[in-house]
């Protein structure tokens, strides 16, 4: 096995280790340590044309990466955003998957804890992004229902995709750590909370200063937010355990719900203090609507997660995914101004 695996190492590889590599032509180089610093570069230069050739060429779904160029293209040249996009989104999934697929190599060094966290984080600065570049131009609602909508795609369509499929698909035993999914579930509640109380004051009317006290308890409710999410890192890296468990435990939880977490208790809060400093009324009264979808979709998040998860679960969360995107398709936005005139009518 040892010779045939010798074998199977490429020309350069062998150059760098082998007896008659640069590591002994001392009469050549002058010095062992230029021999040393040669063979290092070629190791090294070689590890990169690997890792790139594997995440580039590895899978065949990254030929749809020229989509994102030819969205851009098509952009430039005509005034058709249908299709900007529809390529965009085709061009944007192989990067997603190589995200995910990099994050996945990492948690094997890392453990799933600090692995799921690394993909959430990556994963929403394409939210963030959007958010700063929206708050720059006023579009605070365009804000808001970005990251609501991206909340409810994780909670409800990656996460049951997930279980689905493993539990369906692959027939395997799906394992997940208890503590993490129930510390997950009370940390969605608690975003929840900072985002119900603006709303509940909002739509009763019994604000002390009219327009701006909703406005305070958010900015107020943000910062709690924001140390209670610093809590929960420090909470998770000093409480991770053995690097060495199995990956097929505590790693959809860290994407799916993990990145949820992220988006209530950083990402929105963030936000919130963003439009505090660039002078934007950006809060947390998203509306009634949508602040009811969100309070049922954790609602319905925490109870599947109770006693473990099946594929039958995992079906079930996408269809109420479908059932959420049927009532946003049916509702009407209602800017704030119809509503203070519907108010006085």
């Amino acid at each position: 096995m040892g010779g045939e695996a010798e074998d199977q190492q490429s020309p350069l590889l062998r150059s760098c280790s082998s007896p008659e590599g640069p590591l002994e032509r001392t009469d050549e180089s002058g010095s062992l340590s230029g021999g040393l610093q040669g063979s290092s570069i070629l190791t090294f230069l070689y590890v990169v044309y690997m890792s790139i050739k594997t995440v580039v060429f590895s899978n065949k779904l990254n030929s749809l990466i020229v989509f994102g160029p030819a969205a851009i293209l098509v952009q430039k040249l005509t005034d058709k955003s249908a299709w900007v996009f529809f390529l965009s989104l085709v061009g944007i999934t192989p990067l997603a998957k190589r995200l995910g697929y990099a994050t996945e190599q990492l948690a094997f060094y890392t453990g799933p804890t600090v692995g799921g966290l690394l993909n959430a984080t990556f994963g929403n600065a394409i939210e963030l992004i959007i958010s700063i570049l929206a708050m720059k131009s006023g579009m605070i609602r365009v804000v808001q229902l970005s990251l609501l909508g991206s909340i409810l795609s994780n909670l409800l369509l990656v996460l049951g995709c997930a279980f689905f499929y493993g539990g369906f698909v692959l027939h395997k035993e799906q394992l997940f750590n208890k503590t993490t999914a129930v510390v997950n579930s009370g940390l969605l509640f608690m975003a929840v909370m900072g985002l119900l109380f603006p709303t509940v004051l909002h739509y009763t009317h019994t604000k002390v200063y009219f327009g701006k006290s909703e406005l305070a308890l958010s900015r107020f409710s943000t910062c709690i937010m924001l140390v209670t999410y610093a809590a929960y890192l420090f909470f998770q890296l000093k409480n991770q355990r053995n690097l060495n468990v199995p990956l097929n435990e505590d790693i959809t939880l860290g994407v799916s719900i993990g990145s949820s977490t992220q988006m209530a208790l950083f990402v929105i809060p963030f936000s919130v203090v963003l439009g505090w400093i660039m002078g934007q009324p950006m809060d947390l009264n998203c509306q009634l609507f949508e602040t009811a979808t969100l309070f049922i979709s954790v609602f319905v998040v925490a109870l599947m997660l109770q006693e473990g998860t099946h594929y039958f679960k995992g079906l079930m969360l996408p269809l109420c995914y479908l059932i959420v995107a049927a009532s946003f398709f049916v509702h009407v936005d209602v800017s704030p101004g119809v509503q203070l005139k519907f108010h006085l009518v």
